[in-house]
């Protein structure tokens, strides 16, 4: 019987040949860690006597989730991490670099075949790239810092093939969470979720890093894909170090495989208070919008940016919405900065903060009040995600949230795309 990709990468960095359900301790190629999470790694690394980290060049830290710092509190951890990184000699992302998921594959260091670990859980972002990423605990993340290894669990797969074409106005924002839709929010518990399909293949990297980074919504430890010359191409921008990519046997196992037909999908939008809480489009068009955010670490990239600029472009945002847009890096900043795309954005009424994580979080930028309904690219809308309770949070594509931006209702994109 043949392998899967994690099976694969699981086996090349253990040193055996292992299978779903076995238990391998691994080498790591990267690990990161972020604001909220790394004080406590760096804690722990005390704790453990940790004195020298395994590898300097293989670890990052990410100052991204309070940035720039909201409070007092906030700041000392900040100085935690700048005097850690200084002591270690490892590389720091600071105020304005952007967010982890988006500085980290930017480094070039991870690619096709790669294991990394992340104290964040959005880590599964890089599946893209063909890599098993994963988000673990700061204590664990301390341990391979100090080791360069980490425990695994093999994960079984669950495999989607996504066949047809997305149609003009429908994203792969709106296929993830048709996808967290269909199987639920535990539907794909602690396995690897492998996305493949002519709807993958098709759409571009941008595109794709979104798909992967919601694997997590569905309980899922990774969201792989095949490398192709799209994937390369996008780490040619980046770095000279060459990747195999890793593909999976023709008689591989899996938990499951689930086809769909994606040609007729139309936008989609996860209500209130869950990401499996997803509806079309048409069933909840109208819904009043206080508040709506572009970016993060599922849509904040340049190709997101562009949707929302194409539909925003000459119009003017509802005035009783507040838009907030947040890059997903300096260079994605620079780059929409430098070919008029965030120029289009400010004009048509949108607020630009500091790349990074944005108002995702709740700990500042954007916190929305009591009752107010919200509209965002972000990835989770459970109660209090933005840092309110009693705010109502729904989720959509880039170019849902534009358009619902200036109409001031939740609107099909469809709309304005010609």
């Amino acid at each position: 019987m043949g392998l899967t990709i994690i099976e694969k990468i699981l086996s090349e960095h253990s040193g055996k040949q292992v299978k779903a359900g076995d238990i391998v301790v691994a080498g790591l190629d990267f690990i990161m860690g972020q604001d909220g999470t790394s004080p406590l790694a760096i804690k722990a690394f005390e704790e453990m006597n940790g004195e020298a980290v395994f590898d300097k060049d293989k670890i990052a830290l990410v100052i991204d989730h309070s940035s720039p710092s909201p409070n007092d509190g906030v700041s000392a951890l900040h100085k935690m991490m700048r005097d850690f990184v200084k002591s270690k000699g490892v590389h720091l992302y600071d105020i304005g670099e952007g967010v982890c998921h988006q500085v980290v594959p930017e480094s070039g260091k991870v690619g096709p075949g790669s294991l990394v670990i992340g104290a964040d859980s959005h880590t599964c972002t890089y599946g893209a790239l063909n890599a098993f990423s994963t988000g673990v605990g700061s204590t664990d993340l301390a341990g391979g810092l100090i080791s360069g290894q980490m425990w695994f669990k093999v994960p079984e797969t669950l495999k989607f093939v996504c066949n047809g074409q997305l149609q003009a106005g429908v994203y792969s924002k709106d296929l993830i969470l048709y996808l967290i839709g269909n199987i639920t929010a535990d539907g794909a518990t602690y396995m690897a979720a492998e996305y493949t399909g002519e709807a993958i293949s098709n759409i571009s990297m941008d595109a794709r890093f979104t798909i992967s980074n919601m694997a997590i919504e569905m309980g899922a430890k990774a969201g792989l894909m095949e490398a192709d010359e799209k994937t390369f191409n996008w780490l040619k921008q980046f770095t000279s170090e060459s990747f195999e990519k890793v593909e999976a046997d023709t008689d591989a196992s899996y938990y499951n495989i689930k086809e769909y037909d994606v040609s007729s999908l139309e936008p989609q939008v996860a209500m209130p208070h869950t990401v499996d809480n997803v509806s079309p489009v048409s069933q909840v068009s109208g819904t009043p919008v206080n508040q709506a955010v572009l970016g993060t670490c599922t849509n904040g990239r340049l190709e997101d940016l562009r949707i929302a600029a194409s539909i925003l472009k000459g119009r003017k945002v509802n005035p009783d919405v507040r838009f907030i847009v947040a890059p997903a890096s300096k260079n994605i900043y620079l780059q929409a900065m430098q070919e008029g795309t965030l120029q289009e954005l400010i004009e048509a009424g949108a607020a630009v903060v500091t790349p990074g994580c944005g108002p995702c979080v709740g700990t500042h930028n954007g916190v929305p009040s009591n009752g107010e309904n919200v509209i965002s690219t972000a990835n989770r809308n459970f109660k209090g995600r933005m840092g309110n309770s009693s705010a109502y949070i729904h989720l959509a594509s880039p170019a849902t949230v534009a358009a619902s931006a200036l109409v001031g209702k939740i609107t099909d994109p469809r709309e304005f795309i010609k």
